[in-house]
């Protein structure tokens, strides 16, 4: 069963708006409670250090129709926990398929010189292959995505909607 939180999140998209992945199962199971979603107006980590945080941070990057910058974040995440050198390969081409080809439709934005770095590693592929990348993505969400994520209704209303069920009970 999903969570009230996983609930509430995708009560705000139209069916069809999206596939779901096993990061989406692993991610939407969590319910914070109040003081959680309150330590996520402190920083950016301690937002994308909580399932819970990722998930709301990702609906509203949906909204503004940049979700595969968090997308390709968690999927470099979990390249890095990937023990397996041929998983680590796939992995590997998969991100670079999904996510920096310029022929995907959920291409990042890059510079040249990542994208030049993943193009020359990424014929011997390692968990750190995207490193660069994935910090560049990091930055662009902390500075760009996130101030405007703290000042939305779906921060606002989660704030809100949990402060009132710890009430109740």
């Amino acid at each position: 069963t999903r969570g009230k939180l996983g609930t509430m999140l995708e009560a705000r998209l139209k069916p069809g708006d999206r596939e779901e992945t096993k990061i989406d199962r692993v991610e939407s199971g969590s319910i914070p409670t109040p003081e959680e979603v309150n330590t996520w107006k402190l920083s950016f980590d301690k937002l994308m250090t909580t399932p819970a945080g990722r998930s709301a941070f990702r609906e509203f990057l949906r909204t503004e129709f940049s979700e595969e910058n968090m997308l390709f974040w968690m999927a470099c995440e979990d390249l890095k926990q990937e023990t397996n050198k041929s998983v680590i390969e796939e992995k590997a081409r998969l991100i670079y398929e999904d996510y920096i080809s310029i022929l995907s439709p959920k291409e990042v934005s890059l510079d040249s010189k990542a994208r030049d770095l993943i193009n020359r590693n990424i014929q011997q592929p390692s968990k750190d292959t995207f490193d660069d990348a994935q910090l560049q993505i990091y930055m662009l969400m902390l500075r760009d995505s996130y101030p405007r994520f703290m000042k939305t209704a779906i921060y606002k209303d989660l704030i809100e909607r949990l402060s009132q069920n710890s009430a109740e009970t």
